[in-house]
């Protein structure tokens, strides 16, 4: 679908690997490829869950790619049915995603990491919103940013364009593991098959819930799913797989989640 964009499928686990050297920055093309995976993954029913890493030890994703812009690529262009790099507007992904972040992050590539449900990270991990000194927003990110960091610290990213280093990043709670470098892949494919193993219903019913939450009071929500105004946790109640948890905990035995 894309020379720039790497995929591989293995037992429910997909993987999309960033890879545009030197800095695995994204233009117009790439992000629309992007958008075209990451929809495919929310339509197949085999597929579970995701990993997005970027190629080599350098670079995540250094964002939108300037040189393309410079060459003619407009900020406000095509970005593709899920929004810049495939995910941020991905309606109705509710798949658990994986950010793998195994170098630099900035810009747009930390609005792609933003978009995951978990963030791990290779020591040398960093990040920054640099689009300050390029004389654009961090529009994403000034909308994601706030809700998952102390507020402060988002508008110094914000603001001034400060690079964090992996620990800090951590520290603030946007990093949910800081590990080696030769770890990194490895441990997203633990996280990985944990949730491939898992049911499906439930992610798709806990995703669902936590996006049309986001704008709604406590009760608000909760009257939502008192009355069956998710579809997906009214799939999940009149479900198979809902009857096989409640049976294999009184037989105390591992569920078979089929899905459906």
């Amino acid at each position: 679908m894309s020379e720039h964009i790497r995929t591989r499928r293995d037992d429910g686990v997909f993987e999309v690997v960033i890879e545009r050297p030197k800095a695995n920055a994204i233009d117009l093309a790439t992000s629309r490829a992007m958008g075209l995976i990451f929809r495919d993954f929310r339509d197949d029913p085999e597929l579970r869950v995701a990993i997005v890493t970027g190629a080599g030890e350098k670079f995540f994703c250094a964002g939108w790619d300037l040189k393309a812009a410079a060459s003619g690529d407009a900020v406000d262009g095509d970005y593709g049915v899920g929004g810049f790099g495939g995910l941020q507007e991905l309606r109705d992904l509710n798949k658990p995603v994986i950010a793998a972040v195994n170098g630099i992050c900035c810009g747009g590539g930390l609005e792609i990491a933003l978009s995951a449900d978990l963030i791990i990270a290779a020591e040398h991990a960093s990040f920054a919103l640099p689009e300050i000194r390029s004389g654009t927003v961090a529009d994403a990110a000034s909308i994601k940013l706030p809700k998952r960091i102390p507020y402060h610290i988002a508008m110094d990213m914000l603001l001034t364009g400060r690079w964090l280093d992996v620990h800090e990043a951590h520290r603030w709670g946007f990093v949910n593991e800081v590990l080696p470098a030769d770890r990194l892949m490895e441990r997203a494919w633990e996280l990985a098959r944990l949730l491939a193993s898992g049911p499906p219903l439930v992610y798709a019913a806990i995703k669902e819930i936590v996006r049309e939450a986001e704008g709604s009071t406590f009760q608000t929500a909760m009257n939502k799913i008192t009355k069956r105004q998710f579809a997906t946790v009214d799939m999940l109640y009149s479900s198979q797989d809902q009857l096989e948890g409640a049976r294999a905990f009184a037989e105390k035995r591992n569920p078979v989640w089929k899905g459906r």
